[in-house]
Formats: structure tokens, C-alpha cells, sequence
């Protein structure tokens, strides 16, 4: 259900990569990054721009390739680190050209802008990871952390994601209902947990729990990078069923 062209998503992804460059430019490489603790600032400047070059690989190919060894990689000096990124999204912009050949792709064979969609929306969080390690500000246009938020519950409802998150099984239920209504985006998101897994849709109708905010603080709180009441999001309703989701799903 993408709702966002592909040049929408080339712009997106050229906007985030500069703006995570930007904030890690000149930064201490051995600094935390409490999102991810076990990574330093110069861990996630490699995984980002490793991600990039590797997913363009699989654009240009269209069959997978190995996953990349974080200490085969080169990204200079911190001085540097802004230029490497940018050539890797650029690679990637470039390699997915159109979106329309068919690739492969771990949900099975898809046209290749999914990985131009996967990669702008991983880059988006990882901007995030970045701007609460330095102190810098979140910056998403609206429309790029609602389409993160929907294609994080596509991935986290399609056929066979248990197998690849056995953490989801926990997920089924029997009609438990959880809201998520954004303040200045699109229409809201309801997710259903069912005895056979949880299934979403757009909509406004209320939920046994109700998460609503600024969307590209619900970005962040789905993606466990910000508590709801860190991010000026509300929490009205069953809050227990909102911890329940977060401590099994990771977007």
C-alpha cells in the first residue's frame, strides 16, 4: 500500500541521508548512542551508508547478496563521513532508477523501489538515533514519517513475518484494538490484534488504547526510540496493551 511516488521517495531519501549527515559531520565517532546500545556514533555512520551501497547492489543485480561485514568498511574520518553518505545514497537514488524491475527482496520478489522505500524509512529512524545522541533536532516532512508508519505495520502483518520475528506470534489476540491518530498527517492508523496476528487499517474510530501526537513523534514511539510521553504524544486508554505492542514489535 505505498502511497508515496518514487520520486517522492528519492527526494525523501536524499532529504534524510543529508540531514543524518549533517548531524554526525565532525561528530566524536566513539560517541553513544543509547537507542542502540551497542553501537557508537561511528557504528551507525557505517551501518547507514553500508545499507545504502548494499541495497543499490541489489537494485542493480536484483538477486541478494551477503550481509555487509561492518569492519570491511572505509568511511574515513569523521571529517569525511558527510560525503561517503551522501555517495551512497546517490548510489542507491541511482540504482533503483524507475522502481519498476523486479528484484528480490526478503518478502519475496518485488519491483526495486520497496528498497528505496526500506532504505528511506531506515534512514529516517536512524536520523533519529542521531539526533537524540547529539542533541540535534528530528527533522520529517509529515508525509515521509506516515508513510514509515505504514510500511512498518505492512512488514509487521505480512505473510510469513513471524517466521522472521518469532517475537510477533505475541501478537495475536482477540480483538484488541490500539489507535494511532496523528495531529498533522493523514488519516489514522487501527491496528486489530486477531487470533491469527494483527491486521491494520486506515481509520479515526477509536481504540482500546489511543496513541496521538505530532506524527513524527508517533514515528519514534512506534519505533521504540521515544517513550509516548517523551515525544508529546497522549496515551488515553489501556496503556498495558500499547507496552505489550512496543515490547514486541521493532519497526
Amino acid at each position: 500500500m505505498r502511497t508515496l511516488d518514487v520520486e517522492r521517495l528519492a527526494e525523501g531519501l536524499w532529504e534524510q541521508s543529508g540531514l543524518f549527515a549533517d548531524a554526525v559531520d565532525g561528530a566524536d565517532p566513539d560517541g553513544r548512542v543509547d537507542t542502540c546500545p551497542e553501537w557508537r556514533i561511528r557504528d551507525l555512520v557505517v551501518h547507514l551508508g553500508q545499507a545504502h551501497r548494499w541495497a543499490a547492489g541489489v537494485a542493480r543485480t536484483g538477486a541478494p547478496a551477503p550481509a555487509p561485514d561492518p569492519g570491511a568498511a572505509d568511511p574515513g574520518g569523521p571529517d569525511a563521513w558527510s560525503g561517503w553518505l551522501r555517495a551512497g545514497a546517490q548510489e542507491l537514488i541511482e540504482a533503483v532508477g524507475d522502481g519498476g524491475t523486479v528484484v528480490w527482496t526478503f518478502t519475496g520478489p518485488r519491483p526495486s523501489v520497496f528498497w528505496l522505500r526500506r532504505m528511506l524509512h531506515d534512514t529516517s529512524v536512524h536520523q533519529g538515533d542521531a539526533a537524540l545522541a547529539l542533541g540535534t533536532a528530528f527533522e520529517i516532512a509529515p508525509d515521509l514519517a506516515a508513510d514509515a508508519i505504514t510500511e512498518g505495520l505492512e512488514l509487521l502483518t505480512a505473510p510469513g513475518a513471524e517466521a522472521i520475528k518469532s517475537d510477533l506470534a505475541e501478537l495475536r489476540g482477540d480483538g484488541q484494538t490500539l489507535q494511532v491518530l496523528p495531529a498533522d498527517g493523514p488519516e489514522g492508523w487501527l491496528i486489530t490484534r486477531t487470533p491469527g496476528g494483527p491486521r491494520w487499517e486506515h481509520g479515526s474510530s477509536g481504540g482500546d488504547v489511543v496513541v496521538a501526537g505530532p506524527v513524527a513523534g508517533l514515528l519514534l514511539v512506534l519505533t521504540r526510540r521515544l517513550p509516548a510521553d517523551g515525544s508529546g504524544a497522549r496515551v488515553t486508554g489501556d496503556r498495558a496493551l500499547l507496552d505489550h505492542w512496543l515490547a514486541h514489535t521493532a519497526m
